[in-house]
């Protein structure tokens, strides 16, 4: 009789099987699904076929596209507005301006609060936009579901950016009153942006619903695996891909909008196309897979942990360590190990309490990345100030971070089309950990290069070591006569390792959450680049010359010792990349369905 499966397909009796004490062993059968969606006989690879045949990822949704467009315009109104965040705070009003437009050969600014106050101000923002996450996923995993939590975020945000417009307009831009409508709206959009991006990371991802590896014969008559893990991955590559885009449009548009005609502009244009997302979102709302909010899911994964833990303290720290990661801590807790004493709350199965398992080891790899993101958090704020401390020949200063999503742009089809397919057809597999790892040090590379910069800026400036203020007579910056294109190395390096770490972060999160958890631990990995903004502020003080060269050091210090300890501690995670990504994810809490 055929048996429903987790996404409403038909299970069917399982073929070849060998018999073998009633029950046949994962090498000596091969099982085969009824496709709900297509109709197609999917069939399930035996363990040596695991082993041995090449895998390659499924052909993407296009529901996910339809997300990846509000997404996109989402991007543009973010790094459109806070792309010009640095200059709108720290550089002083042009004299006569009342737009904060520098022209041609001027320097954009409207508050004039230093570089310090810029680099606080925009790492707050930074903190803030990524605290916020961790509600947006309470209140769609508990009550709303990610669709409508993203339908409110989209208002809260949408307040936000009227409140940008307003503070930058003639007549309000050169009051000290422009300063608190700034903050303010900083706050309402940061709380926007934050609940959005913690739901529409699942959200696309969950359009993509086959759980299971499955075997597929190509034409020229290969026959390989086809990986919803892979396929994930390259879900998040291409929504990465969408959110550069808007990036990329957004902050050259943007800069140039500043420099020539005024901040109004700069905030206006991004408004208009954060309209975007809520006409998408009408549009698709019967297209999107949905999944249902499940009630407080955290609190029983808490009673879960905590059950676990009992009884495994001890006075000894080392017999502690030892008891609290012994192989069956998880073990014992399942409820067919429980039985009969199994407390009233535990409405699950065992595979719940594996997922959870996996989930917890996603967080605890996710405790390195603020590490990480301290030397990403310089692009927008230290970067931007470097740049005007070089030979610009015209450009705005902050029209360089672009080369970040560019390189994006370029390198991620490169990645997704090229390089992962050619390690994977030789047998390198290039794992999600392995990924992260070698984030970490081309992000190390990146702040290395940026210190040698700074370094020989110090060395050609007019006034040494005092760049970022050095002006003649009358009030002109002076500057380096060095070319502020040798600044694209860090931009490049630092795209490298977002390709690396930031992407696969995404993935990571996704595919390690427990089903009713996604938008959780989502979360927090989005709140580990909070964390790094707190943890930035401890180096403020270091944002301001002459001790420039020593910030991009420690940055760059700490992301190369970082990832070596990453590494060590994840290794044997690492071995069991393909275990974890295969768990069944056949049922939630409340049993199997």
């Amino acid at each position: 009789m055929p048996m429903s499966g987790a996404d409403g397909t038909q299970m069917l009796p399982t073929l070849n099987e060998k018999e073998h004490g009633g029950e046949g062993t994962d090498s000596e059968k091969v099982s085969s699904e009824l496709d709900g969606s297509s109709g197609v006989l999917l069939e399930f690879p035996s363990e040596e076929e695991r082993q041995t045949l090449r895998r390659v990822s499924d052909s993407l949704p296009w529901n996910a596209f339809l997300i990846a467009i509000i997404e996109m315009a989402e991007r543009f109104s973010y790094y459109g507005c806070s792309a010009v965040f640095t200059n709108f705070i720290q550089q002083r009003l042009p004299p006569g301006s009342l737009t904060g437009a520098g022209g041609p050969d001027g320097q954009s600014g409207a508050l004039g609060l230093g570089q310090k106050a810029a680099t606080g101000l925009t790492t707050f923002y930074q903190f803030w936009v990524y605290l916020t996450p961790l509600l947006g996923a309470y209140v769609a995993d508990t009550y709303l579901g990610r669709f409508n939590t993203i339908c409110v975020a989209t208002f809260i945000t949408l307040i936000g950016h009227i409140l940008l417009i307003v503070c930058a307009v003639p007549g309000i831009i050169e009051h000290k009153s422009a300063t608190a409508v700034f903050v303010i709206a900083m706050i309402i959009m940061g709380l926007g942006t934050g609940v959005f991006k913690a739901n529409v990371s699942p959200l696309i991802a969950e359009q993509y619903t086959r759980t299971q590896l499955f075997i597929k014969t190509q034409k020229d008559g290969e026959r390989v695996i086809v990986d919803p893990a892979l396929t994930i991955a390259r879900v998040y590559m291409y929504f990465y891909l969408f959110v550069n885009v808007g990036s990329l449009i957004g902050r050259i548009g943007m800069t140039y909008s500043e420099k020539f005609v005024g901040f109004w502009l700069a905030f206006t244009l991004p408004t208009i196309i954060f309209l975007v997302c809520p006409f998408v979102l009408w549009v698709g709302r019967k297209r999107y897979v949905r999944t249902p909010p499940t009630g407080s899911i955290l609190a029983t994964s808490l009673k879960l942990w905590r059950l676990a833990m009992k009884g495994r303290w001890s006075i000894n720290p080392v017999k502690s360590y030892r008891q609290l990661t012994a192989p069956d801590f998880w073990e014992t807790v399942k409820p067919s190990k429980l039985g009969d004493t199994k407390p009233a709350w535990m409405t699950f199965n065992d595979l719940w309490v594996d997922e959870v398992r996996r989930g917890l080891k996603a967080c605890g790899v996710f405790c390195w990345y603020p590490v990480y993101w301290l030397s990403y958090n310089q692009l927008n704020s230290n970067l931007t100030s470097q740049a005007a401390t070089l030979s610009t020949h015209g450009l705005p200063n902050d029209v360089l971070s672009n080369l970040d999503p560019l390189a994006l742009i370029i390198f991620i089809p490169i990645c997704d089309v090229f390089i992962y397919p050619f390690l994977r057809r030789n047998g390198i597999k290039w794992t999600s950990l392995k990924k992260i790892t070698a984030g970490f040090a081309t992000g190390s590379a990146a702040m290395v290069w940026a210190a040698v910069v700074q370094h020989y800026i110090y060395k050609t400036n007019p006034c040494g070591y005092h760049a970022a203020t050095c002006k003649d007579a009358h009030g002109k910056l002076l500057v380096s006569p060095l070319n502020v294109w040798i600044q694209s190395g860090s931009y490049v390096l630092i795209a490298f390792s977002e390709i690396f770490a930031s992407i696969t972060g995404l993935e990571y999160a996704f595919t390690k959450a427990p089903k009713n958890m996604k938008s959780l631990v989502m979360s927090v990995f989005l709140f580990t680049s909070a964390l790094s903004a707190a943890l930035g502020e401890a180096f403020v003080s270091l944002a301001t010359d002459p001790l420039l060269v020593w910030n991009y050091g420690v940055m760059g210090v700490l992301a190369g010792i970082a990832g070596i300890l990453f590494w060590l501690s994840v290794s044997k995670l690492d071995q069991q990349e393909d275990y974890l990504n295969n768990l069944s994810v056949r049922t939630v809490q409340g049993g199997e369905r």
